[in-house]
């Protein structure tokens, strides 16, 4: 896997001139997470547009690479804590985002994970793409020992910006818009790029007749005014205080989707909540049918609610990155944040009717219009140039698992809080956006 710097002028002119050598750009690695969904999507995203451009792309899961079973049992404790803990998760967050570096536990599972991570790869992968904050770190170490010999990137999924998404060693880090980018500049990111979001091209705007046959579709009022309440693949928050005050508000008929927690959706059909949904498969449907979403962690729903052209605000948020995802998107002036309940009524009848939903709507779409895609900054550090061809399907890859680490060993890590890296954990500082600023006004490049 030789990096392009180490080629001779000779052989990069070559990569520079030289006809392709085989149907495929080159092969690319992209290793995401599944903690909810948000990661796995961007990687998802991702790995068709680099497919799009001839690529080759084999995807794989950091939980999977870490000791034993340990990926999944931390993945379980943060959705407990992120249940029953919250404001606990919320000191967690702020505690870990002023560290200048992750703790010992986190040091030595990243540690453990190298060696898997570089077997996982195929020789013939020219660049590595992480969308996961704990894979980026492992990354960035590989690349400072010269273990890892090609360009590794870290495509920052969300629009607030935590520490350790920002890792020493990364060649690049890639950012859907440039409130996070001033936001990883300001940390010390290396060459921070805005590329914008790579939701699925089916989060479009309505056509003529789209919306009645979606809400007929499935089964929702003809003519009401409809508000997407969503709460991420594992249906955590409020959302059932959330609903109801929707519902009170007469503004819009509350349209929740629970995800994977279909006791959530039978509770809140419980509540009188006539339109709850656990997982919905058809998501650009869904939205075609609504008017305006209500969102509580600012991920990946949010930036495929833009590119349908709704407008978006967040209501009671999740702690950590929901309330940061809603800084960050209210100062963008993609979302309002609505903090007090007695402004939800008035706020969404602005977003529906009033010059502030049309301001939002353009300004989402215009995200996705504008962006030039991550495809371009990658393949500039690749050696290797695009060639649109007839998509390859991506290939998932999973690491096997080590059963050398106990459980005991596994319960002790979550005790000492290395659950909250797999939640990509924020907290707001003023010092951040104090950054933003000038980096906004072109100060900070």
């Amino acid at each position: 896997m030789p990096h392009r710097d180490d080629l001779v002028p000779e052989q990069v002119a070559a990569l520079s001139t030289a006809p392709p050598q085989s149907p495929s750009a080159g092969r690319i690695a992209i290793i995401s997470a599944g903690v909810g969904a948000g990661h796995d999507g961007a990687a998802a995203g991702l790995a068709d547009r680099l497919a799009d451009q001839g690529f080759l792309v084999d995807r794989h899961d950091f939980l999977d690479l870490l000791p034993a079973c340990a990926g999944r049992l931390l993945c379980g404790a943060y959705h407990r804590m992120l249940t029953w803990a919250p404001e606990g998760y919320q000191r967690l967050y702020a505690a870990t985002d002023r560290a200048a570096r992750p703790g010992v536990v986190w040091r030595a599972l990243f540690r453990a994970a190298e060696q898997r991570m570089l077997r996982s790869l195929a020789p013939d992968t020219c660049a590595v793409v992480s969308t996961y904050p704990g894979a980026g770190q492992v990354l960035g170490a590989l690349r400072r020992r010269g273990l890892l010999t090609v360009p590794a990137f870290t495509y920052l999924t969300d629009f607030s910006v935590h520490t350790l998404w920002v890792a020493p060693g990364i060649d690049a880090h890639l950012a859907v818009h440039p409130v996070p980018a001033a936001q990883a500049h300001a940390q010390g990111a290396a060459a921070v790029t805005v590329v914008g979001p790579v939701t699925h091209p089916r989060f479009t705007p309505p056509r003529t007749g789209q919306r009645a046959a979606a809400r007929e579709r499935f089964g929702l009022p003809a003519g009401a005014p409809l508000a997407l309440l969503v709460a991420g693949s594992w249906g955590v928050g409020p959302v059932r205080r959330a609903a109801a005050e929707i519902r009170q508000t007469g503004v819009a008929v509350p349209v929740v989707v629970c995800g994977r927690n279909q006791a959530l959706a039978e509770q809140l059909r419980q509540d009188g909540i006539e339109h709850a949904f656990g997982w919905v498969e058809d998501m650009p449907g869904l939205m075609h049918a609504c008017d305006v979403l209500v969102q509580n962690a600012g991920g990946l729903t949010s930036l495929e609610a833009f590119a349908a052209g709704l407008p978006v605000a967040s209501y009671r948020c999740i702690p950590g990155h929901g309330q940061t995802n809603a800084a960050a998107l209210e100062e963008a002036g993609l979302a309002a944040w609505i903090r007090d309940p007695a402004e939800l009524g008035p706020v969404l009848a602005e977003l529906l009717h009033g010059p502030r939903g049309r301001t939002q709507r353009a300004v989402g779409l215009e995200l996705h219009r504008s962006a030039p895609g991550p495809v371009p900054a990658i393949a500039a550090r690749t050696g290797h140039r695009p060639t649109p061809t007839a998509r390859p399907a991506p290939t998932r890859l999973r690491g096997g698992r080590r059963i050398a680490l106990t459980a005991a060993t596994v319960a002790a890590t979550v005790s000492l809080g290395v659950a909250t890296p797999l939640a990509y954990a924020y907290s707001e500082t003023p010092a951040r956006f104090t950054a933003v600023a000038h980096y906004l006004d072109g100060d900070g490049r």
